[in-house]
């Protein structure tokens, strides 16, 4: 195949949302059609540098589009997927790789679905930093469609799960009840040893039944999470306790998951220190903590 035929074969690429997930991927990708809508004027401006034609409107964006990439936030996906679908090219593909309930995941499908437009739910199953590596779970009865059309767009590890919408969704969202979870757990006893002056003791006795990282390392780490992006953690760990309450499952734990990450999250602490113990510092000096003490 010739590089002329390849590159007729590339879909064209509408990126709907360029937070960290979208940027990511266009700076990796250099994707020769692509165009971008963000509703924020400020990441709107970044799409030039990126590579990523900028049209006069979210139509003008969409108008020519092959594939759509919806990349917004978790709690603008179902709106977004209903406001931009009067837009959308008949046959042209929307995969909602949003961070949200299987249910959500449900309507948003019934709103590309009802204008010809095939629907798609992804999972992100990765933080997006690896780029184009970052594993892709693909639902829905055009999944196997999708997996072509993201291996033609140079994502390296996608896979079809299922034919049901949401079940990609499911997949990445019970994993997200433990990542989260562990992290929000990790928040409460770090703050809570460091308070007591046990810290170094807690978390020496937690090295000795897990090995693979110290202790000290996985909370710091899990840290960084939590404060650099902690808002976008807690819409998406709504929707998992969401998906929980529509099961009929207890969302106790996700729900406190939520309040931490937003809590976290909230205190503007981005870039955050770089040791744990400097973290735990700047935490406590913040006048959200320093009330709890």
């Amino acid at each position: 195949m010739s590089a002329q035929d390849s590159e007729t074969m590339t879909p064209k690429v509408a990126l709907i949302g360029f937070g960290e997930a979208g940027e990511t991927f266009a700076r990796e990708a250099k994707w020769k059609a692509v165009k971008g809508w963000d509703i924020l004027p400020a990441r709107r401006a970044l799409m030039p540098e990126a590579g990523v034609g900028l049209g006069e409107d979210c139509g003008e964006v969409l108008a020519t589009a092959d594939v759509i990439l919806s990349l917004v936030t978790a709690d603008q996906a179902l709106d977004a997927a209903r406001e931009y679908a009067p837009y959308l090219p008949q046959e042209a593909m929307w995969l909602d790789m949003n961070s949200v309930a299987p249910q959500t995941k449900a309507m948003a499908a019934e709103a590309i679905e009802a204008v010809n437009v095939r629907y798609v739910d992804v999972a992100v199953m990765a933080p997006v930093d690896v780029g184009l590596s970052v594993p892709l779970l693909a639902a829905g009865n055009k999944a196997d469609d999708a997996v072509e059309k993201l291996t033609a767009l140079g994502f390296t590890d996608v896979r079809a799960v299922g034919s049901t919408v949401g079940r990609a969704s499911a997949i990445k969202l019970c994993r997200s009840i433990m990542v989260k979870g562990v992290e929000a757990l990790t928040a409460e006893m770090v703050l809570a040893s460091s308070q007591a002056g046990v810290l170094d003791e807690v978390l020496a006795s937690l090295d000795a039944s897990m090995k693979e990282m110290s202790w000290a390392e996985r909370a710091n780490y899990n840290l960084d999470r939590m404060l650099i992006h902690g808002s976008r953690r807690a819409a998406e760990m709504y929707e998992a306790a969401e998906m929980l309450r529509a099961m009929g499952t207890s969302a106790a734990m996700s729900d406190q998951t939520v309040a931490w990450h937003t809590q976290l999250g909230g205190l503007e602490l981005n870039p955050p220190p770089q040791t744990l113990s400097a973290k735990l510092d700047a935490i406590r000096a913040t006048p959200e903590f320093k009330g709890e003490n």
